[in-house]
Parts: C-alpha cells; structure tokens; sequence
C-alpha cells in the first residue's frame, strides 16, 4: 500500500466468540469505519438482512464473482463459501478511510499477502464451555449445527498466534474498550499521519 492510506483491520474469531457484537458497537461509537460487508452462500439467518450483514448470493453468483476476480479473499467455511469483494477495500484505503473486515483465519491469511500493513485482532472466548453456551443462547442454529462450530473451534483458535492483537471477550464492555484502543492507536501510525498531514510530512522530507 502507498503512504496516503487508511488502516485495514482484520478481525477474527471462533462462531460465537463475539466479534460481530463487538465490531457492531465499535463502529456505533466511531461511525468514520467502514465495514466490508462479505459475501456468502450461507442462508440468511431470521435478524440478518441483505446488504448490512452479508451479502447473499448462490454458489453460481459467488462463483462469477470469484472468476472475475473480484473477491480480495475467499474461503469454504462449514460447508459454506465466503469472500470479500475488493472494490469497497481499495476505494476506502486509496481515500485514506479505516475499514474492518470480519473475516476467517484462511481469508485473513489472503489478506496480508496483499496488504501486508493490515492490522489483526483475534478474537477469544474465555473458554470453550462458554463458546457452546453462547451459540445455544443466541438460538439461530440447529444443535448439529452448534456441534460443528464447536469442534470447529479448536482448530480455528489454533491461527491465533497469526494475529498481531488477542482480546478475551469475557466481559463485553471491557473486550469493547481494548477494541477501541487498539484502533485509536493505529490511527498514529506513520501511513496514517502522513495521510492527515501531507504538507507537513512533505515539509520534513518524509513524503515525495
């Protein structure tokens, strides 16, 4: 990426962990993120609408996409396929924007590959028991479903160290304001300054 960027951020975690409340509430108190919506050929659950959560297509329409090679990433999840259409990534980050990306470790690991400067939080839940107990609270899936993301979990929790951030989502307001620490402090990174202030850095030599 050239230095007159935003931050791309990269936010992963096990189903059930918490990252979609957490990244809903972050961007609820900083409205000047943006959030890649992702494709997937997932159904809709019953609260989720087309366009906000995810985009919702057929494995045809996923797969023109994916041949045209308009998806930044893309990966097979529990059965389902989900990918992230680049066009939102490049127009946000050439405009000097921060954008999140809620995404899996094997489209996270596409990701870096082209934007290496990403910044990537992992998160966790405070035990497995508790991963269980929450996707049984939230009723949206079927018990064989549940199973699934359990034992899925394991493995996915495995591509932690991969990230460069770890929040333990055992308390939400506590795992909300490391969230929002983590993204006001990237905000000083070099790109980012040089993105705000041009003349200054230019002033110094610092940028062409």
């Amino acid at each position: 990426m050239s230095q007159a960027t935003g931050n791309v951020f990269l936010i992963s975690a096990p189903s059930g962990a918490g990252k979609s409340s957490l990244v809903n509430a972050l961007l609820a108190h900083d409205p000047s993120i943006r959030l890649s919506v992702s494709c997937t050929t997932r159904p809709p659950r019953p609260s989720e609408i087309d366009g906000k959560d995810y985009r919702f297509l057929s494995v045809d329409e996923f797969d023109a996409l994916r041949n045209d090679n308009q998806l930044l990433e893309w990966a097979q999840v529990h059965g389902n396929y989900y990918g992230t259409p680049r066009d939102l990534i490049d127009q946000a980050v050439g405009a000097g924007q921060n954008v999140i990306l809620e995404i899996d470790w094997q489209g996270a690991q596409q990701v870096r590959k082209l934007f290496p400067a990403t910044i990537s939080i992992f998160i966790l839940p405070p035990s497995i028991e508790a991963l269980r107990e929450r996707l049984q609270n939230r009723g949206q899936d079927p018990e064989d479903v549940i199973a699934k993301r359990v034992h899925a979990a394991s493995a996915e929790i495995s591509h932690a160290p991969e990230f460069e951030y770890v929040i333990i989502n055992q308390e939400f307001s506590v795992a909300l304001q490391e969230l929002e620490q983590i993204v006001h402090t990237a905000r000083f990174r070099f790109p980012s300054q040089a993105a705000r202030h041009p003349a200054l850095f230019a002033s110094f030599g610092l940028i062409a």
